[in-house]
């Protein structure tokens, strides 16, 4: 067993700074009260453990996330992706899409990519949230940020969504920002929204969280309320659900980025391309890979690290029954494991349901599990590890962790966790971590 999963599996410590927490997530007057809110609001959101990794273990999965943007980069690839999508879709107009997440499990193999997410949330928390961590013991900042990356994390964000922007506008002046989604205050990761408001404002942008249906599409522009009357929307971060922006209520800011007078990101096209949940089935077949172009590198790459993936059919709907303890069911174009299922768990209802529906069948890869300490009660809660990322580099490693069938911010003791990944000269034999299960 390697030292990260025995850490894992033994060591219940708890590293979690909480007066640190506060200084990292209340930067300013405007985020005052933030952690109380939290407290209340998303009991479970942070974990008071960190999770360990393998350091091959991190160079697989930022190999694997390269060679993914590389793949859905290939005009064969995009082409076969976007031929069933509509004119609009398959318009490129520069920006690749901020927060890429590939999400995965650790296996006694490897790495396993789950799944690709466009709009994946909690960067900006679990950024303030390893920084509190690293606060807490002398030996956590050599073992948790070596480098010191943590601290350039913000620098990092600014520069991605500065890139986007370049990459459809140039060297324009770029002037505002709206952070979107339905009703943002009644989402889970409302105060996230804050955190990226606070963050843009300190660049100088005039920053906004918007609901889509606030946003007005005339005379070539993209328009909201709160920006001056003569100044139309800039850049959208886009946090919406609806990846193909097709209801009603998102039907401005479509018409917007079709007609490129909006910077989208992420959009409906990054999303068809990369984290239609239909693609890991392209993805686990060496042989389509092949006929796309895909080098035999990164064939074997992704080989190792993505599970066999095919389509629900109704055709093939006796087979996957028989087989479908060894499978996890998705809908194709789902999200945050709504209507995810694993097959030893399924019903005949159910089960009816995925078959007339848009599912994916997945092999099964159990997640690993962490120690934790609850109320002096040692429990063991299931794992999983997103890696952000953007044009194929990773810019942030953080785990969640939860008990149930599906991830969950619902699990006492669980909830976001950063990653430490143990440094190569640290051998099996040699000192652990110097922290104690009591440490807080």
């Amino acid at each position: 067993m390697k030292l990260a999963d025995t850490l894992n599996l033994e060591c219940a410590c708890r590293t979690l700074d909480a007066q640190q927490l506060r200084t990292e997530l209340e930067t300013t007057p405007a985020l005052r009260g933030l952690v109380d809110q939290l407290a209340l609001s998303h009991p479970h959101l942070f974990a008071a453990t960190v999770v360990f990794l393998d350091p091959k273990t991190r160079d697989e999965i930022e190999q694997a996330v390269a060679a993914l943007d590389r793949v859905c980069a290939l005009p064969a690839w995009q082409d076969h992706a976007l031929a069933g999508a509509d004119a609009q879709t398959r318009q490129d107009h520069g920006p690749q899409g901020v927060f890429m997440g590939y999400d995965f499990h650790l296996s006694a193999e490897g790495p396993r990519l789950i799944e690709i997410n466009t709009n994946a949330g909690g960067a900006f928390l679990n950024a303030a949230l390893a920084r509190a961590h690293r606060a807490c013991c002398g030996a956590m900042p050599a073992f948790m940020d070596p480098a010191g990356q943590l601290d350039r994390t913000e620098a990092v964000i600014v520069d991605m969504f500065r890139s986007e922007w370049q990459a459809q506008r140039g060297e324009r002046p770029w002037r505002n920002v709206l952070i979107v989604d339905d009703e943002p205050l009644a989402q889970y990761l409302a105060p996230e929204f804050t955190l990226a408001r606070n963050l843009f404002a300190a660049q100088g942008l005039l920053a906004v969280v918007a609901d889509p249906r606030e946003l007005q599409w005339r005379d070539g522009a993209l328009w909201h309320p709160a920006l001056p009357a003569n100044q139309p929307v800039d850049l959208v971060y886009n946090r919406l659900t609806d990846f193909a922006l097709a209801q009603p209520g998102h039907a401005a800011l479509r018409s917007a980025w079709a007609a490129g007078a909006v910077v989208l990101t992420p959009h409906p096209r990054v999303y068809t391309v990369a984290a239609d949940k239909r693609r890991l089935i392209e993805l686990s077949d060496p042989a389509r890979l092949e006929a796309l172009g895909v080098t035999a590198a990164d064939r074997a790459r992704l080989a190792r690290v993505v599970p066999a993936t095919q389509a629900v059919t109704a055709e093939g709907a006796e087979a996957l029954w028989a087989r479908r303890r060894g499978l996890f069911f998705k809908p194709a174009t789902g999200f945050g494991a709504r209507a995810a299922y694993r097959g030893d768990k399924l019903t005949q209802r159910v089960w009816r349901e995925i078959v007339a529906g848009d599912y994916v069948a997945q092999a099964l890869v159990p997640p690993s599990e962490r120690l934790i300490s609850v109320n002096g009660q040692a429990q063991r809660l299931k794992l999983d590890l997103r890696a952000y990322a953007y044009r194929g580099q990773v810019q942030l490693l953080a785990a969640r962790t939860w008990s149930g069938q599906t991830t969950n911010f619902r699990t006492e003791g669980g909830g976001f966790s950063p990653v430490v990944v143990l440094p190569d000269s640290l051998q099996p034999d040699g000192p652990a971590v110097a922290m104690s299960s009591d440490s807080a």
